[in-house]
């Protein structure tokens, strides 16, 4: 029974040492991300996609 109750325990430890290392890493790069602006702002359409398109080089 108390085998048991030690292996338990080790597997808690441990599960608590990865959510905790997870925790950690993911706060640190959450402040390293870099917000550029709105998408909306910085969207150029490529006009090579619209059926309209007229390319000016000459083929």
């Amino acid at each position: 029974m108390k085998k048991a109750l030690k292996i338990i325990g080790i597997i808690l430890v441990a599960a608590g040492a990865a959510f905790a290392a997870y925790v950690i890493v993911k706060n640190y790069v959450e402040s390293k991300k870099v917000v550029i602006g709105n998408d909306a702002e910085n969207y150029v359409s490529c006009s090579c996609c619209d059926d309209t398109f007229v390319s000016e080089t000459v083929a």
